[in-house]
Order: structure tokens, then sequence, then C-alpha cells
């Protein structure tokens, strides 16, 4: 048993380190990089970026695309983005007197927000930098735009792809581009295609251990058969007292100055309510009801963060009985196919205008679902904590799990039984009976 719990907790903290989940072992963001048209003094770029991770989504403030030239070369023009500095463009020559939209070594590039004017938007740009993951709405997993690349010289004699790519999020890391084959382009319904000069990808993953030392979410547990909740483990995203740790007590509110302003570009750090825990979010699973072939689970989460509404959020749960769930209510849901016939792995969003906002702490700060699951007859239990999830991740960041010793018991259930192997029984049965 001790050689299967070491082996878990380093393939977990390995598949934080190292950004492979296995739940979605795929999951990556990539940038394409088409050249469209070459002149003798500029070239035509459409950039795109497909998130290809089923369960997690870029929020606001959303992407910021960065990357550094080989040579001179400058953005004349863009469409569908901007780039967040001019810099300086005092050694450009020709253009009529016009500068160039950036001049920058390192750009970084922004995407337009919604309502841009008409005449700067191309197909998927203007989202605010925000990319749904796959599961929750494939149509908005992609942004795009396009730029005309000059240089200082007025002279373009190659094609030459910049490197050092970065998304500007936190726990991203991007790897080198890399040539593909030309990517095509549909006209006239179908009937015709074009195809890109060259076409390159960037290939980007992300890492929980890269995004935050400290995890930012627990799972706290009850049942109906059980008085006992068992809450999140002591200090599971952080401990009160520490040097520079602030906390909002319950029943205060935060102080203007702790606010974060209206606009801001940068991910604001949480400020948290203050508790033992110190998580922005805690996830509560209560087994509810037991029926004749059916039990109930309501699933609570909580926004303990002050400056932080969650949009668009997710919460996906590893569970054995997930193959046999029969209804949800108020959350949407998609069962995670992976390893071929396994189905114990499922995903839950809120609806659209309806619970799809989870608000800061103090304005409702929660949203709350019940599941119906069916009893499978020789696979069904509540002993052992069978009845509670294996692995819950909320935005796809790995929640904190109570120790399965504390798990809710059942009420004729005589303590740690597992704890007394069979050498140890007989052991204590021998010792006993040299005393009678």
């Amino acid at each position: 048993m001790i050689l299967i719990l070491t082996l878990f907790s380093l393939i977990t903290s390995l598949s934080s380190s190292y950004g492979y989940d296995p739940l979605d072992p795929h999951a990556n963001i990539t940038i394409t990089w088409d050249f469209i048209l070459k002149t003798d003094s500029s070239y035509d770029i459409t950039v795109s970026i497909h998130n290809f991770q089923l369960f997690r989504h870029i929020e606001k403030p959303g992407w910021k695309l960065g990357w550094t030239w080989k040579e001179d070369e400058v953005i004349w023009n863009m469409w569908g983005a901007e780039a967040t500095e001019q810099g300086n463009c005092s050694k450009f020559i020709g253009g009529g007197g016009k500068l160039p939209h950036c001049c920058e070594k390192n750009p970084t590039i922004v995407d337009l927000m919604p309502g841009a004017p008409y005449n700067m938007q191309v197909s998927n740009c203007c989202k605010g930098g925000v990319l749904t993951s796959m599961v929750q709405d494939y149509s908005k997993s992609l942004s795009a735009f396009r730029m005309v690349i000059g240089s200082f010289s007025n002279n373009i004699t190659n094609i030459n792809m910049p490197f050092n790519f970065s998304l500007g999020l936190p726990g991203y890391s991007c790897g080198d581009p890399f040539h593909v084959p030309p990517t095509k382009f549909s006209h006239d319904g179908g009937r015709r295609f074009t195809q890109a000069l060259e076409t390159w990808n960037v290939t980007c993953s992300y890492s929980q251990f890269r995004s935050s030392p400290a995890p930012k979410c627990c799972v706290s547990l009850s049942s109906f058969y059980n008085d006992t909740i068992v809450p999140c483990p002591q200090c599971s995203c952080n401990c009160q007292g520490l040097p520079g740790t602030k906390c909002v007590k319950p029943g205060e509110t935060p102080s203007l100055l702790e606010l974060p302003p209206t606009h801001v570009t940068q991910e604001v750090p949480p400020l948290v309510m203050c508790s033992h825990h110190m998580c922005p979010i805690r996830v509560h699973w209560h087994v509810k009801q037991s029926y004749r072939q059916y039990w109930r689970v309501k699933i609570t989460i909580t926004n303990l963060n002050f400056v932080k509404n969650y949009s668009q959020w997710n919460l996906v749960v590893q569970h054995p009985n997930l193959q046999s769930l029969t209804q949800v209510f108020s959350f949407s849901y998609h069962d995670l196919h992976q390893y071929g016939n396994i189905n114990d792995t499922g995903m839950f969003w809120g609806i659209q205008y309806y619970n799809d906002m989870l608000l800061v702490s103090g304005s409702s700060g929660n949203v709350q679902s019940e599941i119906l699951l069916r009893k499978d007859p020789g696979h069904f239990t509540f002993r052992e904590g069978w009845a509670f999830p294996r692995r819950i991740s909320f935005n796809a960041d790995e929640c904190v799990m109570p120790l399965p010793d504390d798990y809710p018991r059942l009420p004729n259930s005589r303590g740690h039984s597992s704890t007394l192997t069979p050498p140890l029984i007989f052991f204590l049965s021998l010792f006993s009976f040299a005393f009678l």
C-alpha cells in the first residue's frame, strides 16, 4: 500500500510539474503562423491561436502573444488584434510619412475587444483574448488576426519565422516553431482551395506548478448517513499568519484599496476569506439521499475570492459511478472518454445566462447542482468512501482532497479496519491466546 501511494504521489507531482494531465493527455494551445503573400517589400501573415484543451479555458484578461523578430522586421498594419506598444519607428524608411503599427523587436499582441470597428475585424477575432475550452464551446476556442510585415530597410529578401514565443499567461510555456504542411483555405462553399506559402506551428503547454506553487481549490465532504462534515484539509492553499498573507475575516468587507481597478490587464492575486484552508474556491460534495435503485449527490461550488468573478467555469470529477449518471440538475454535463471503455470522468459547467458566472465572495458567490446516479448491482456501495470522488478539478486546476481515512463512514463501520493486515491480525490472535 505504501508503494502504491508513493507511486501515485510521484505521478501526480510529475503531471502537475510538466504539464501532462492524464484526463486530457493531448492538451495544448497551438499557434499557427501562415505566410499568405510575399512581395519585395512586405509579406502578409495570418496568425491563429487554437485552444486544444478539453476543459481548460482562457478567461479575462486574455492571451498576450509575444515573440522576437530575427532581423529588422516591423508590423506595418494589423487587423483583428493590436500591439500594446508602437515602439521607436524613427529608423523606418519610406511609407510616405506613415509610420508602422509596431516597430518593437519583441512585440506584445492583444486581441481586439468585442464591438471593434468592422474595418478592423477578421474572422474569429475580437473576443478580448478569451478562449473557451473545446468541450464547452468549440466554436469559440479559436482566435485569429492578420498582419502585414515590412522592415526598416524596406526590403524583404527571406521569409523569416520569429522565435521565443509566449502567451503571456501564467503556467504556459511555448516550444520552438516547427514547419508543417501549408494550411489550405476553403472558398466558394468548398469548391476551391487556396493554400499558404508556408505554415509553422508553435505548441504551448500548461503546468499547474508553474502557474502557482500553491493549489487554487479544495474539496469538503459530507453525507446523510454520518453527522461528520469533513472540511478542506488544513492549509490546503495557504496558511494564515504567514508573512505577506492577507485575508478578509468573515463578516467583514475588503477595503477599496485592496480591490483591483475596473480595467485590469494582468491576473490579479486572490484576496480570500480567512479560513483554515485559505483557498479561493471550495467544492463541497454531499451524498444527499439513497433510493432503492438510485442515489443523489449535491455539489456546491463556493467562490471565496473577493477580487475575481469566474466566468465560463467548469468542474471535472472522477468517480466510478459516473458511467451510470442518470440526470444532472442546473449544470451542463459531458462525459470524458480518454481510455477506451473507461467512463469514470465527467465535466460539469454552468448554463449560459443562468449560472455560468461564479460571482465574487459576498455576492451570492456559489453555484449548486444535484446529480442522480443509478446503483450498479455488484459495484455500488457506501462503504470505505466509495461514494466520494477520486479527483476533482476546478477550471482544470486539481483541488486538494481530504485524506481517505477522514471520509465519512457508515454508522456500522468499525474504524479503520483496513490498517489491520492479515499477518498483523494473526499475530494479535496468537498474542491474545497466550494470555488466556
